[in-house]
């Protein structure tokens, strides 16, 4: 599957979920970038975000007792990014089925205006009693409609990896 990679001003439209920040010398790897933890994390960030304004806050899973697990994800470099260099993440839901939902957070160089990485991810929603997958109540459903309904507006796909995604969708579409 071959994506088209979305440009710096289409990606800084969606709801900007971290930063801008600046690199800090500790970011550095032994190759003079910025090490994969780095971007794993900001993207994890740009996630959890977004998923706060969904509803999955720490009260959300204190008392409904549940919230998501990541049970895929997907790291994918487009540019370097260096110390003193500014970065920003921004996140856009990709699908969602009744329990899962398919997203992606979006790491930009603000300083040389050009996307730096993605981290795609598929979250099933989970009892955290059981550990078992169960539909969103209502209102996450709703949430998550929500924003689903902003990425959708934006005027490109996302780069997804083409490996991953809602099971029940990539296997009725392969019917």
């Amino acid at each position: 599957m071959t994506a088209t990679v979305p440009t710096y001003d289409q990606v800084v439209r969606l709801p900007r979920e971290l930063g801008p920040l600046v690199v800090p010398p500790e970011f550095e790897d032994a190759n003079g970038h910025m090490n994969i933890r780095h971007y794993l994390d900001l993207g994890a960030q740009a996630i959890d975000t977004a998923f706060r304004r969904i509803g999955l806050t720490d009260d959300y899973r204190a008392t409904r007792r549940q919230g998501f697990f990541t049970a895929e994800h997907h790291l994918k470099y487009y540019a370097e990014v260096h110390v003193g260099h500014r970065v920003s993440a921004y996140f856009r839901v990709v699908e969602r089925s009744d329990k899962v939902i398919h997203g992606m957070a979006l790491l930009v160089d603000d300083t040389t205006e050009s996307l730096a990485n993605t981290l795609e991810v598929v979250a099933p929603h989970v009892d955290l009693t059981t550990r078992r997958v169960v539909p969103f109540a209502s209102d996450i459903a709703g949430a998550v409609d929500r924003e689903l309904a902003v990425t959708e507006q934006a005027d490109w796909s996302a780069p997804v990896c083409g490996a991953m995604g809602i099971r029940s969708r990539r296997n009725s579409s392969a019917r």
